[in-house]
């Protein structure tokens, strides 16, 4: 009786560890259950074979979606997550500024807002899988791709290339950056499953070994993850490095555009590396929208080839302070503070019509219930914020600012400050002396504007535009000032190496190039605006009054701060600052008309305001609980 019991016991169990096996291997082959937290014994990594992609050896698809730690703040990087997850994502991808690591050579900031490792960790607690994107160039509408503006120093930098300066920069920064990111790798534990090779290098390619040189310097600093590239369609067969899986970017299905992929290289799996859900803004443009019914339709019939996908972006999030990018195409434009994109969340985090709709296509896909999406913020409307004090800039001058005296004007990147590497962002005021008056002509040396002022007195603007300017005659000898303002570094295109800023040659006035300059910083650092707010000279605003100038008020709340959006209506052009964090620019020129301040950066009581506004100011700013990114265009 015993021996037959027994091989009952062992059949029954042999039974039970079979079905919990298959009950294993339905959870691995079905993706949304294949999260970072519930996958043991690692070996193999994200894999390609047979034209699909392969998890630990089960077959795997990609949906993911972009968002960016360094553009939303800290305390909503989970909220973003956790509706990622809801949305039926399983990967998020996102880039690393370069610029932001390390602001000055050789000095690397992993902390706060930029802690990447709390990030990608983050990520996996809530079963997300990462793609990153290390660079060294990004592009992603941000300040010269996110490469330095220290670089530029060396007057024959060749960014993007193996020249030398530039790869010896590159070397130190890895160094350190992959400190962080290789114990953060799939087969050591962690979310990465795949890291992509530089940045749609295709649409670029001024040298036939960078591509390499870059791969090489991951994998000789432990990567070991499945290896990407990604361009646009005409950037494809350009952008190719030996050993990455190349992936494509576009908005519009055009027809044989994912077989055209099998061109470029053979029984490889098809991804979508960004599929743009929407666009981004430039100064005195619209702002353009994508429609949700024909993105949706399209990522339908993307993942009806049996493709992976990546939304481009899930949530755009914000250009914070002085880091929005630029274009230069026919002419230069630079883009908003906003980079909402018209993204599946919006700027604030909100859910959109694309969210649902993409929510009801991804659950179809996946044949299972979704998570339950999460509250969302509420907003806070304010009210109106009245800015009682100011000071002049030429006050501020003597106050706060030293200057450096040069014989020739200098462009930003070169003037000896922090640490020797230049001034990255903000404005610089050259000021020399005349004699009389006349003709004053730029030679095209001006990035990328700048005011024109007769002692303190308003004569006109300068850019790419206008280049001249008549200087009214007068007695004795004036300060002729130019206050110069960096918009935005070129973030895509051939023209990367031409992104100095400020005066970058000589301006003329009657043919005799301008010498003897005392030059002034204002980069407009945290440090520069706390001594702001001691520095003598602050009065009541008058009736009128035009800048450059400083103004500041007060928002006093009483309850839990939540986020709201700053309405300056009646206000030029300028930059605004809560309780020292630089919220970014606003031009009446629109379309932006709201600047988004994250609840977080609030606290309950006082909270100080300062503007700094570069011509005609208003009295008052609106707390508005709504967002107004100004009047719409579809995309073509």
């Amino acid at each position: 009786m015993w021996p037959c019991g027994g091989r009952r016991q062992r059949r029954l169990g042999g039974v039970a560890l079979l079905l919990v096996l298959l009950w294993l291997l339905l959870r691995r082959f079905n993706w949304s259950e294949l999260t970072p937290l519930g996958l043991w014994g690692r070996t193999l990594g994200l894999q390609t074979e047979n034209s699909q992609f392969l998890l630990e050896g089960m077959p795997f698809r990609i949906f993911g979606g972009s968002m960016h730690y360094f553009r939303v703040p800290r305390e909503y990087w989970e909220d973003r997550m956790l509706k990622m997850r809801a949305c039926g994502l399983n990967t998020l991808t996102t880039y690393v500024p370069w610029n932001l690591h390390e602001k000055e050579r050789g000095k690397f900031d992993f902390s706060k807002n930029l802690d990447l490792r709390a990030f990608l960790s983050l990520a996996a607690k809530n079963g997300l899988w990462v793609i990153l994107r290390p660079g060294p160039y990004i592009c992603s509408e941000w300040d010269l791709g996110g490469l330095p503006s220290w670089l530029l120093q060396d007057p024959e930098m060749q960014l993007r290339t193996t020249y030398k300066g530039f790869t010896e920069a590159v070397d130190a920064y890895f160094d350190r950056l992959m400190r962080v990111v290789v114990p953060l790798q799939y087969k050591k534990g962690g979310p990465i499953i795949a890291v992509q090779v530089e940045n749609e290098y295709g649409s670029y390619a001024k040298d036939p070994n960078y591509m390499t040189y870059v791969k090489m310097a991951l994998l000789n600093r432990g990567i070991v993850e499945l290896l990407m590239t990604s361009d646009n369609k005409n950037g494809l067969s350009f952008g190719l490095v030996e050993g990455a899986l190349a992936t494509v970017n576009f908005q519009k299905l055009e027809p044989g555009l994912l077989k055209y992929l099998d061109t470029v290289q053979k029984d490889q799996p098809k991804m979508v590396m960004e599929y743009w859900t929407g666009w981004f803004d430039n100064w005195g443009g619209p702002h353009y929208v994508f429609d949700a019914d024909e993105m949706v339709n399209t990522v339908a019939s993307i993942l009806k080839t049996g493709a992976s996908i990546n939304l481009y972006m899930f949530h755009g999030g914000t250009n914070f302070g002085f880091m929005s990018g630029a274009l230069e195409a026919d002419e230069y434009k630079s883009d908003v503070t906003s980079y909402d994109y018209d993204a599946v969340l919006t700027e604030a985090g909100d859910y959109t019509s694309k969210f649902f709709k993409l929510r009801q296509l991804f659950s179809m896909v996946i044949g299972q219930p979704l998570p339950l999406p999460p509250m969302i913020e509420s907003k806070a409307s304010y009210g109106a914020i009245l800015l009682h004090q100011y000071i002049s800039l030429w006050d501020v001058l003597p106050a706060l600012l030293q200057p450096i005296k040069s014989e020739f004007p200098v462009n930003m990147e070169n003037l000896p400050l922090n640490a020797s590497v230049g001034q990255p962002y903000g404005y610089v005021l050259y000021e020399t002396v005349i004699f009389g008056g006349g003709h004053l002509h730029t030679r095209d040396h001006v990035r990328d504007r700048a005011q024109v002022f007769v002692n303190t007195v308003y004569v006109g603007e300068l850019d790419y535009n206008t280049v001249e300017l008549s200087i009214p005659e007068g007695q004795g000898f004036r300060q002729l000032r130019l206050l110069v303002e960096n918009r935005g570094r070129v973030n895509y295109g051939l023209a990367l190496n031409e992104q100095r800023k400020g005066l970058i040659g000589d301006v003329f006035l009657n043919k005799t190039p301008l010498r003897n300059f005392k030059i002034y910083s204002l980069e407009m650092k945290p440090s520069f605006m706390k001594s702001l707010q001691h520095v003598s000279g602050w009065s009541t605003v008058p009736d009128y009054f035009v800048g450059p100038a400083f103004f500041r008020g007060r928002l006093w709340i009483e309850q839990q701060p939540q986020d709201t959006f700053l309405k300056l209506q009646g206000w030029e052009k300028g930059v605004v600052f809560v309780n020292g964090q630089n919220l970014g620019r606003y031009w009446k020129i629109g379309p932006q008309e709201t600047l988004y301040l994250p609840g977080p950066w609030l606290r309950r009581g006082g909270n100080e305001i300062v503007i700094f506004e570069e011509r005609t100011a208003g009295r008052i700013i609106q707390s508005v609980d709504i967002p107004y990114l100004g009047r719409s265009q579809y995309v073509d």
